[in-house]
This record gives structure tokens, sequence and C-alpha cells, in this order.
């Protein structure tokens, strides 16, 4: 394969201020790339996640994407979603059906709403189990962190392990034994673990660790957030209806806000994207 110019864009999204959200990188122009090339390049861009644009092969679709971690690809994600949503309107790629755009991936179509400067999407799909070895599935938390109830499994494409600390102090101070976590993650076929914390006056924060897919912590997660709003209404915390912003990033010097509504049993996630790079790359 010819290595030649592709339209690219830097997006960082859950943020309407650059440099404060989660960056996804996104090749506009992938068609003719193999899997390998872009396993590579999402290697090399050392991002949580990469993706690449490609022709739809689905009825229905307005853009195919794929979705590369810096170790593998996921079926689906929250911020790529979004990013790669803002990218291809912004380079006219796709056009909107009044609000609506629809994305395909490995899991499915995805239906993108489109705010006036917002873009959210509807959860494609989610599942949860109960975690094998509750004890040992937060023993990389450390000592002296209250877990509220056991940590239970959420597949949302990529499996999360969700389980919520008693007292968000304890989140935002948390240092995990991310070793630890990979050997308990790794063997289940588990992206990571998120893990959230709210008070009184209805704060949600929100912590995201995958280091098996060489992410030690992402800083803004949009597929972590979706397991975590499954998990609460799990959970009996909210319900059809309800809606919250929650919290994530401080820890890695961003302040990322991530919108999540309740529709019957429809998940959506949401927030605002920046483009803070616009050019080509040679692949």
């Amino acid at each position: 394969m010819t290595a030649r110019s592709r339209a690219f864009a830097q997006v960082d999204v859950f943020t309407s201020v650059a440099l404060k959200g989660n960056p996804v990188a996104v090749v506009l122009d992938a068609a003719g790339l193999d899997d390998q090339t872009m396993q590579a390049f999402a290697a090399w861009t050392n991002l949580s996640e990469t993706t690449f644009v490609l022709p739809v092969t689905e009825p229905g679709a307005d853009y195919r994407v794929r979705i590369f971690t810096p170790k593998d690809e996921l079926p689906f994600a929250g911020h790529p979603t979004i990013g790669t949503a803002h990218a291809v309107l912004n380079a006219g790629i796709a056009q909107a059906e009044g609000t609506r755009l629809v994305q395909q991936c490995a899991a499915g179509l995805v239906e993108l709403d489109i705010g006036a400067d917002t873009l959210s999407f509807r959860l494609p799909r989610y599942q949860l189990s109960e975690a094998s070895d509750p004890a040992e599935a937060i023993a990389w938390i450390g000592e002296g962190v209250s877990v509220k109830a056991p940590a239970w499994a959420v597949d949302v494409g990529p499996i999360w392990l969700i389980a919520e600390l008693t007292e968000i102090s304890d989140l935002e101070t948390l240092e995990p034994d991310l070793a630890r976590l990979t050997a308990y993650y790794e063997p289940q076929g588990l992206a990571g673990a998120t893990l959230f914390a709210t008070d009184a006056a209805g704060r949600v924060v929100v912590r995201s660790f995958a280091p098996v897919a060489g992410i030690a912590e992402d800083p803004v997660c949009g597929s972590g957030n979706a397991a975590v709003a499954a998990y609460r209404m799990m959970a009996g915390q909210i319900g059809s209806g309800d809606s919250y912003v929650a919290s994530q990033g401080r820890q890695v010097g961003r302040d990322g806000r991530i919108s999540v509504r309740i529709d019957g049993a429809d998940i959506h996630v949401g927030g605002s994207a920046v483009t803070c790079i616009e050019g080509f790359v040679t692949i």
C-alpha cells in the first residue's frame, strides 16, 4: 500500500474550551487503509482513541467509523463517536437530516442528535452482569476507600466494571494500583474500570482507568459514563425523564462535562466538541 495525504482533524470532546476535554484523532479519508496501518497510526497518535472514517456498508448510515485505542480496536466508544461526528459535519462528509445523524460502527448503527452547540448519542446497547470475585474486582482501589455496593460489569461495546464510591473526596484523590487492576481485568476481556461518586447536591464525579488498552486514565470517557448511567438505572438512582451532568478529568489536567439523559430504557450521552487541529496526514 502506497502512503498518501489524507484529511485529518483532532477534536477535543466533552468541552467547549480547547485543551480541557478528551482529544480524538480523526482520519477523515481512511479508504484503502488496512488493519495494521490503522492500528499503527493509533499507537503513533498515543491518544486514548483514533478513528478512521470510511464509506458506509449499511443502509441508513451517514458515515462509517472504525475506532482504535493504542493497542486494539473497539466496537464502540463515546467520545470518539461525538468527536468524529463533529469532524465529519465540519468537513462536509455527512449532512444531518434535521437534527439527526447516523454513525455506522462495529456495534451497529448509532443515532446522534445535533444540538445548537452539543452532540449526543443514543447508546446502541447495554447489558449488566455481576462481577466475578467482587472483592478482587475492587481490591486495586486501595485501602480505606469505601464502596457503596458490589461492582457490576456493564457491556456498552467495551465492557466496564462499574463501582460507586461513598465519598467524592475519595474518588478525587484515589491513586489506584493499575498493575493489580490489569491482572484482574485483562483475563476477563474487560476494558477497565469506571468509578463514580455523588453528593447530596447532585454532583456526579467520574474517573475511568483502562491500562489494558494502554490508557492509564481516560481523561473524559463517554462509554464509561454511559455504563455508569446503566448502573445507576439498575440501582434505582435514576429513571426515565431524569438527566444530569457528570464531571471528569481534573486529575489529569482536564475539566470535561458529560450530559446524560434517560428516555424510557434509552441512555443518551452528549457534550460539546472543539476542533483543535485541521490538516493532512500521510499514511
